[in-house]
C-alpha cells in the first residue's frame, strides 16, 4: 500500500506529464516492490522554481523532484528498494528532462502497527489476509 509523493519544480506540469509520473510510479511500486496497483497512490505537488533550493539557491536550468514513498517496514529487500530508487531516478529524467545535481527519493518504511488505509491498520490487513479462504472469505481461526 504505498503512497507516493512527488514535488516537481518548474512551470506548470502539463497533464500528459503528470500522468506519466503516477503511471510510471504505480508501475515501479509494482514492478520493483512487488506492490498492489489497485492499492498504490500517488500525489504529484508542482511547486514553483523559486520554491525549490538546493544548495540554498533555486535551481535553474533544471527541474527539481524529490521522490518520498511511505511503505509497510519489512517489506521489501534492500535490493528491491535499491531498484525503485534506480528506476525512479530514470523516469524522472525521462519525464522531466534535465535535474538538478540532487534529485531525491526516500523510502519510508512504517512499522504495520502505525501505517493503515481505510481505518484498517497494515497489521490488521494482514491478520485479514491470513485468515482468508482462497475465495476472500474471512475463515474462523478457532
Amino acid at each position: 500500500m504505498p503512497y507516493i509523493r512527488v514535488t516537481v519544480s518548474g512551470p506548470a506540469l502539463s497533464p500528459a506529464r503528470r500522468s506519466a509520473l503516477a503511471e510510471g510510479l504505480t508501475a515501479l511500486a509494482v514492478s520493483a516492490l512487488g506492490k498492489s496497483a489497485a492499492r498504490t497512490t500517488v500525489q504529484v505537488d508542482p511547486v514553483p522554481a523559486g520554491h525549490y533550493f538546493v544548495a540554498g539557491r533555486p535551481v535553474t536550468g533544471a527541474t527539481g523532484a524529490h521522490v518520498e514513498v511511505s511503505i509497510t517496514a519489512g517489506t521489501n529487500s534492500a535490493d528491491e528498494k535499491a531498484r525503485f530508487i534506480t528506476e525512479t531516478y530514470a523516469l524522472l529524467r525521462e519525464t522531466l528532462g534535465v535535474l538538478p545535481p540532487v534529485a531525491g527519493v526516500a523510502l519510508y518504511e512504517l512499522h504495520p502497527e502505525s501505517y493503515g488505509y481505510n481505518g484498517v491498520t497494515q497489521l490488521d490487513h494482514y491478520r485479514r489476509v491470513a485468515h482468508a479462504a482462497p475465495d476472500g472469505t474471512l475463515v474462523d481461526s478457532n
